[in-house]
């Protein structure tokens, strides 16, 4: 599961290192809100939606396993 933090951090070549210094947080917070382990607090989330441009919401850094992209995509049915 690739949640749409990591996604969206892979996309613009970011390290959590990075991240985490330019929204004021540390690597192992960073990492366990990116595998839906921890839920960053309303500041914190605001904060990296800013450094985002708004591409991940606050819902999505909530939820982030609503909004994942699998690992695997479903084969399609053959008809």
């Amino acid at each position: 599961m690739k949640s749409p933090l990591r996604q969206a951090r892979e996309k613009r070549g970011i390290t959590l290192n990075v991240l985490a210094k330019k929204v004021g947080s540390d690597v192992g917070n960073l990492s366990r809100i990116e595998r839906g382990v921890q839920t960053p607090n309303a500041q914190l989330a605001e904060r990296i939606c800013r450094e985002f441009d708004g591409e991940v919401s606050e819902l999505q850094l909530i939820y982030p396993a609503r909004y994942a992209e699998s690992a695997a995509q479903p084969e399609s049915q053959p008809q």
